[in-house]
Formats: structure tokens, C-alpha cells, sequence
């Protein structure tokens, strides 16, 4: 059995929190597509966190429009961080835009379309 410490559930803790407060406290009308929090990574000493962040949209402008925005909140998502989480100190925010989502996605299409070509023969 896997031994959980306290970065991983606090890890788990911002990842939950950060979606919430991007979505339903800050309100940026910039943040207009779709988007999720993958994961947090956070230092050990909590000085600083890498949020990992999904934005899907078929509009690539839009897509990092969005991103940007969030990227741009960074310092009042931690002041909003600061009065849920009952931690000393709240980590500097960094976020990091993940395509891992997509990558799949396209692989995904792509071995289908592969296989469908094999299914003709």
C-alpha cells in the first residue's frame, strides 16, 4: 500500500481548489474555453507550485487566450488559495500549459485511422 504524505494530499487539495476558484470565484471573462487543472506539483518547502493546466478548445487563439488569462491570475488565485487552505504558506503559483490531452487525442485518430486502413485490405 502506497504511503500517502503530506505534499500528495495537499497536491491533491490545491489541484481541487485552484479548478474552483478559476471557475467560479474570479470570473475572468477572459477564460472563455473549457479548461481543467491536471496536477499540482509542489516544492517541498511549499515555496512553489507547478500547476499543470488543460485547455481544450479547437480555436488555437482562444485556447491560449484562455490560458494566459489564468497564467495572469496567478497571484489572486493564491490569495484566494490562502483563505481556503489551511496551510502556513501558500505556494507561488507557476502554470505550465499541458498538451497531454490533446497529444493523445491526435494519437488516438491517428492509430484508428490506421487500423480502419488495415480493415480494408
Amino acid at each position: 500500500m502506497k504511503k500517502i504524505n503530506r505534499n500528495d494530499r495537499l497536491n491533491g487539495e490545491f489541484q481541487k481548489e485552484i479548478y474552483e476558484i478559476i471557475s467560479r470565484r474570479l470570473k475572468n471573462p477572459m477564460v472563455t474555453e473549457m479548461f481543467s487543472i491536471l496536477r499540482v506539483d509542489t516544492s517541498r518547502d511549499l515555496s512553489h507550485a507547478k500547476v499543470f493546466v488543460s485547455v481544450y478548445s479547437k480555436d488555437e487563439e482562444k485556447r491560449k487566450a484562455t490560458f494566459d488569462a489564468i497564467k495572469a491570475d496567478a497571484k489572486k488565485i493564491r490569495y484566494e488559495l490562502s483563505k481556503v487552505i489551511r496551510a502556513r504558506t501558500v505556494p507561488e503559483l507557476h502554470f505550465f500549459l499541458d498538451d497531454s490531452m490533446e497529444y493523445g487525442d491526435k494519437m488516438e485518430k491517428l492509430f484508428k485511422s490506421i487500423n480502419e486502413g488495415e480493415n480494408r485490405d
